[in-house]
């Protein structure tokens, strides 16, 4: 067993633990740990499918000192004409270099690969199996509270029957090599964003639009790509955007209604314009990649599959019969695990939870500052408030209170909301104070924001309260 001291232990090297790391050894002259279970820095992104991506621009994404990407713009493909969106690839690395390049050379910052953290500081090797106690100064970090889950490190649900192909889209880039012979028929396992990517790449990569099934328990609400997109050029789009859901929260008559409300104005989009979605996991989507999908017209609404057999899929409802020689695509892991909101600062604990939605980079650098330059824990968690991340409908607006209310506090503090401006992680602080006092037509977008606001919270805190309490 060996011994050494920190001031702060962060227990995960993903992108909350590292943007905190970030943020921390920018504001701070603390000495930090590091441990992570994985081999790289990156978290689940070690273990993403080959095609995978960020459904946000690059630029919202990662650690505050360092740029994701080269700030262009995409000429082909789903996403072209927008911000360039982070292959996994580019993402592992990109966090390798923020590790290598900038965290270890600073000379205050440790990182232990492949260790397995087992509570009151003490980490074990996973090929050594040498145990490591850390005496912590100051704070312990857990940045795993949220677990991402994904495809290759989940195990489904449902029961997998002798004889079924089934596989994750990790190894769905690799069908060439298999033994087996080629698919007569896909079917996608699952609703949420990872089904999305496979029946895109399936698509794009050549499988026939009638040779894929789609299994979709629910239908998710969608965030359009184009309304989320950094600098003055989507001014319009993104500020605008924010505006005019100020405006829909102000206005709405109910749950229904404000989502319609949003679907009107281009800021919500559903695949299937017959169906009313039932989730919303503020997935991101282009106006592309909706019409692709939209081309695979075998979908089944049955419910959460409880077995998978050898010719056909079980559902509460029965057995439905599925192609035989078809290959089944698992995209049933959760992308974030469902966890008690639980305050942030905690004595000498603490758990980044969202501040953001849907933000977790910039809510973990926030965090960290926070924690760098403010007094007490009351104080801290008054201006860290865990906003809950939705699944239906009927929690978006308690979301979006949590959203607004840490907003405001932030704004009326002068160095936080300098900080604030000046993140790169923020994305659209720098836009609004970059809109010149003679611009009218941008002056009319920030002051319709600023009309609606009140109106706005009051209605959200109505249409929260008919599916629970207020959000605080």
């Amino acid at each position: 067993m060996t011994g050494m001291e920190t001031d702060y232990l962060i227990v995960g090297s993903g992108a909350v633990g590292l943007a905190f790391a970030d943020t921390l050894l920018a504001e701070t002259d603390a000495d930090i740990t590091i441990v992570d279970r994985h081999g790289k820095p990156g978290g689940h992104w070690n273990d993403a499918y080959s095609f995978v991506a960020l459904h946000q621009p690059s630029a919202f994404y990662g650690v505050n000192s360092m740029p994701l990407g080269t700030g262009r713009k995409d000429s082909v493909g789903v996403n072209a004409g927008l911000y360039e969106l982070a292959s996994g690839p580019e993402v592992s690395g990109y966090f390798d270099a923020v590790m290598r390049q900038h965290l270890l050379p600073s000379g205050r910052v440790r990182y232990f690969p492949m260790a397995d953290y087992r509570g009151g500081g003490r980490f074990v090797s996973l090929l050594s199996g040498e145990e490591t106690t850390v005496t912590v100064r100051r704070k312990t970090v857990d940045a795993t509270y949220y677990g991402t889950t994904v495809p290759a490190t989940h195990r489904p649900k449902y029961a997998v029957g002798a004889g079924v192909r089934l596989m994750t889209p990790n190894a769905l880039a690799h069908l060439w090599q298999a033994p087996e012979p080629r698919p007569t028929h896909f079917i996608i396992l699952g609703a949420g964003k990872t089904a999305m990517d496979v029946g895109v790449w399936l698509l794009n990569s050549g499988a026939a639009p009638d040779r894929i099934s789609w299994v979709v328990p629910r239908d998710s609400w969608l965030l359009n790509r184009q309304r989320v997109q950094p600098g003055l050029e989507f001014f319009n789009e993104t500020i605008g955007g924010q505006a005019e859901q100020i405006k829909a929260f102000a206005q709405a008559s109910s749950i229904d209604d404000l989502f319609d409300r949003l679907e009107a104005i281009g800021l919500m989009l559903r695949i299937d314009r017959n169906i009313r979605p039932g989730m919303i996991h503020y997935a991101t989507i282009s106006l592309a990649e909706i019409e692709q999908l939209r081309r695979i017209t075998h979908v089944l609404r049955q419910g959460h599959v409880r077995a998978v057999e050898a010719g056909a899929l079980v559902f509460d409802s029965g057995r439905v019969a599925m192609p035989e020689g078809a290959l089944y695509v698992d995209c049933t892991a959760s992308a974030v695990e469902r966890r008690p909101a639980v305050p942030i600062f905690q004595g000498s604990r603490i758990i980044p939870q969202m501040v953001r939605a849907p933000q977790p980079a910039f809510s973990a650098a926030l965090t960290a500052y926070v924690e760098a330059h403010y007094a007490d824990d009351a104080e801290k968690n008054a201006l860290c408030a865990t906003v809950p991340f939705p699944d239906t409908p009927e929690m978006f607006p308690a979301t979006n209170i949590a959203n607004m209310m840490n907003q405001f506090r932030w704004g009326q503090d002068a160095k936080l909301r300098s900080w604030i401006r000046e993140s790169r992680l923020d994305g659209f602080g720098k836009v609004i104070a970059a809109v010149g006092a003679d611009d009218a037509e941008k002056q009319a977008v920030l002051a319709s924001f600023q009309a609606h606001a009140m109106a706005a919270m009051a209605n959200l805190q109505r249409l929260a309260a008919e599916f629970g309490p207020p959000a605080g």
